[in-house]
């Protein structure tokens, strides 16, 4: 085929060079498409670090759908919401630097930036920040209303950047935080969020529960960071913002009340319950008073019998309802009460229940603060409810909302501990005085722990599971005992207060709690009985390493090891054995260290990777002669 005639060889050249230049042109056109295009795939590039042990759910982590499941259950608004985990860009630079240049990775958030599901597995420190980006876009149905941005928590220090400008700063690792970022957000879809955190771990006075720079013995590795989900939500101006529900079983009573944004004079609340769709009660009222709705014939919520009656919040406006809210509750009781005996006891719904279960660190060895998903998450309730136990203490940690949800439904009771911080006063336990002096701690560290306390027991407020609160442990940071136990106390009068568990060197409180290992004690009832439920609030420790399940080839431990799980589970029964006579001398509760393995320790019933030590029927039988046995 001729394409060009002898005389058209200039017209020839002429289209060459256009082609030439043609081609250059698309060749960097490709060139910047191909390098963002691995520019963007190196960003987005995660991958589950293998060093150690992961849990069964690790592989089951979804980058684009990451624990995407609704994570404020008390509060309910299913519409208008975006989940923000998933991949994000991450820096980590000195503090004294302003803001990285460039940034280093992805992360997976809500995972901290030290576990191996965060696809980083680095450290931070207190000479270093944490740097997080991330561009999203506003859905159209969230236009025209506020937007509130939410974090379940971010361990410590955290500010808050959106499209360039500070949306506000946070202080406080385990209590949740929202900034409303209406008038942040620019015109188009794509926003800016950055995040910056900064973590002293150990070396700052901040409630840090059992994270250490050099993790050994009973302390872990740091969490520093995102741990938490993020989201955002719309919402109209005027918008309720949280309720307080308490429940009076004796007065058959519920009350609520409403905090709400941007009130008008005139707007009110109304307040519906209901047992199942059927309808009970409802109640409206000013925005300055409280509801009181009467619950008649109320199913009280157990262990046994965990009932959740629903409940509906609206927000009224001239008998319009400009906002709404889902939420539930539980009728039940937590005090004290004397037996036949006259020795005091704990009661649940104006009856002893003998509390037993384990001490529950809440760590994971792929997500360590975070649990790899839901299902992994309910797992370890599940089990422990098949093994026989009807509580957990939940040591030193806050779990996310969702967990305290599937104790509401499962019937799990939870003793909820203040997280520690600034430690190192003295403590030296015994049967008889308790030991221990208070720390004379600096206003700076006061206000974080009274701030944090106060945040945290407003946050899990409404979760009828939790029926003691525990403000200290082993004296660790332990300061104003009496003034702390009784502000805890006069705060939520609903739930006992355990002042300090196996650090009550100062007799305040509803409970006095003596640890003892391994094998079980009690605190002495002649000097504490009369005004006091005594309770072992830890024993056992008893450690199994497995192989193939454990955090270190060497240097595990317990508190007493064996070496198989027939010698575990005799040494286990001979302790149940022997709190089948405390109970009789006035024991009002117990609890068993632990419920896994974590890190070094191997003193879990489960090891850390969630496999079972012992068959839950064998542990379960025990544990239930426990709860036979009669005043």
């Amino acid at each position: 085929m001729i394409l060009f005639k002898q005389g058209d060889s200039n017209r020839f050249a002429d289209l060459t060079q256009i082609l030439n230049f043609m081609n250059k042109m698309l060749s960097g056109a490709l060139f910047l498409v191909l390098s963002y295009s691995s520019l963007h795939a190196q960003e987005k590039k995660w991958a589950l670090i293998k060093d150690r042990i992961v849990t069964p759910w690790a592989e089951k982590v979804d980058p684009k759908a990451t624990l995407p499941n609704y994570p404020r259950p008390q509060l309910v608004r299913s519409r208008n919401w975006k989940n923000l985990n998933g991949l994000w860009s991450y820096a980590i630079t000195p503090k004294n630097q302003s803001e990285p240049a460039s940034y280093q990775g992805s992360i997976l958030v809500p995972f901290a930036v030290e576990s191996a599901l965060s696809g980083v597995g680095k450290t931070v420190g207190k000479d270093s920040v944490l740097w997080y980006k991330n561009n999203i876009t506003i859905p159209a149905s969230m236009k025209n209303q506020e937007v509130l941005l939410h974090f379940g928590a971010v361990d410590w220090q955290a500010e808050i950047f959106v499209n360039g400008k500070s949306a506000g700063q946070h202080e406080g690792g385990f209590d949740p935080f929202t900034f409303n970022i209406t008038n942040l957000l620019k015109k188009g879809n794509t926003q800016e969020i950055k995040v910056r955190v900064w973590d002293p771990t150990d070396e700052g006075p901040q409630p840090r529960g059992k994270q250490q720079r050099k993790p050994e013995g009973i302390w872990y590795t740091p969490v520093t960071g995102i741990w938490q989900t993020v989201w955002l939500e719309s919402v109209p101006k005027t918008h309720i913002v949280s309720t307080k529900q308490t429940p009076d079983i004796d007065a058959k009573t519920l009350s609520v009340n409403v905090k709400v944004e941007s009130a008008q004079p005139g707007d009110q609340i109304r307040v519906t319950a209901f047992e199942g769709k059927q309808q009970i009660a409802q109640k409206e009222a000013g925005l300055n008073g409280q509801v009181s709705l009467a619950i008649e014939n109320p199913k009280l919520w157990s262990a046994k019998t965990p009932f959740l009656y629903d409940l509906k919040i609206e927000l009224l406006r001239k008998g319009k309802v400009i906002d709404q809210a889902a939420s539930y509750f539980a009728m039940r009781k937590s005090s004290m009460g004397k037996d036949q005996n006259g020795i005091q006891r704990m009661l649940l719904n104006n009856e002893f229940v003998f509390q037993y279960g384990p001490l529950d660190q809440g760590w994971w060895p792929d997500g360590l603060y975070t649990a790899p998903t839901e299902e992994a998450m309910i797992f370890d309730i599940i089990k422990t409810k098949e093994m026989g136990f009807n509580m957990i203490r939940k040591h030193i940690k806050v779990e996310p909302a969702r967990w305290y949800y599937e104790c509401d439904k499962l019937g799990m009771l939870v003793w909820q501990d203040m997280p520690s911080g600034d430690l190192g006063n003295h403590w030296e336990p015994n049967l008889g005085t308790m030991g221990g002096t208070d720390k004379n701690r600096s206003p700076e560290s006061e206000a974080m722990y009274r701030n944090e306390w106060n945040k945290i027991m407003d946050d899990l407020h409404n979760f009828p599971s939790i029926v003691v609160w525990t403000p200290f442990n082993e004296a660790w940071g332990q300061f104003k005992t009496k003034e702390i136990a009784e502000w805890t106390k006069a705060k939520d009068p609903s739930r006992l207060v355990n002042s300090a568990s196996g650090g009550n060197h100062v007799i305040t409180g509803d409970i006095v709690d003596l640890h003892h290992y391994p094998e079980p004690k009690m605190p002495r009832p002649d000097l504490f009985g009369p005004a006091h439920a005594l309770v072992l609030g830890e024993f056992g420790g008893l450690g199994l390493p497995v192989p193939g399940h454990t955090w270190k080839e060497k240097d595990n431990w317990g508190y007493q090891s064996f070496k198989t799980a027939d010698e575990l589970f005799d040494k286990y029964d001979s302790f149940i054995r022997s709190i089948e006579g405390l109970i009789k001398k006035g024991l009002s509760a117990a609890v068993y260290t632990q419920t896994t393995d974590v890190e070094q320790e191997t003193n879990g019933l489960m090891t850390y990777d969630r496999t079972l030590k012992l068959p839950e029927t064998k542990v379960k039988a025990a544990n239930d002669r426990l709860y036979l046995i009669t005043p």
